[in-house]
């Protein structure tokens, strides 16, 4: 009981030394506090294969972080050929390190799709994964 109080203190004063900060850089136009420019990509669907068997599908719901609103528009031109970026590092993480029976490391994959998306367009800061879920055949 007594941790769980000690927890909750220490979360709420974090909570607060964190909104003094984000009004205090809001002031002085600290680039932490502009407003991202988002683009969702359509959900893809990767096979999980271990080596001649289908164990499953892996489902990826991502949202990509560009630089600034120029940026957001050539991303969003670009989709198509982001997205076929995206099945190829996605199909290659699933075939790696993706199975039905155990959790999907997401910040793995995220990473594996800044690289292979940034490769294809630089304004694409980060390859955000929304959802991830790796089901059974």
């Amino acid at each position: 009981m007594r941790r769980a109080i000690t927890m909750a203190g220490a979360a709420l004063t974090l909570a607060g030394t964190g909104t003094v900060a984000a009004t205090a850089g809001a002031e002085k136009g600290d680039p932490a506090t502009i407003e991202p420019h988002l683009v969702p990509m359509q959900e893809i669907s990767i096979p999980i294969i271990d080596g001649d068997r289908l164990e499953g599908s892996l489902r990826v719901k991502t949202v990509l972080a560009a630089d600034d609103e120029a940026a957001a528009e050539r991303v969003t031109a670009a989709l198509p050929r982001l997205r076929s970026a995206s099945l190829a590092a996605a199909l290659e993480f699933s075939r790696l390190y993706a199975s039905p029976l155990r959790a999907v490391d997401a910040e793995m994959l995220s990473k594996n799709l800044t690289e292979a998306l940034q490769h294809e367009e630089p304004g694409v800061t980060r390859a955000l994964v929304v959802e991830v879920a790796a089901h059974s055949a």
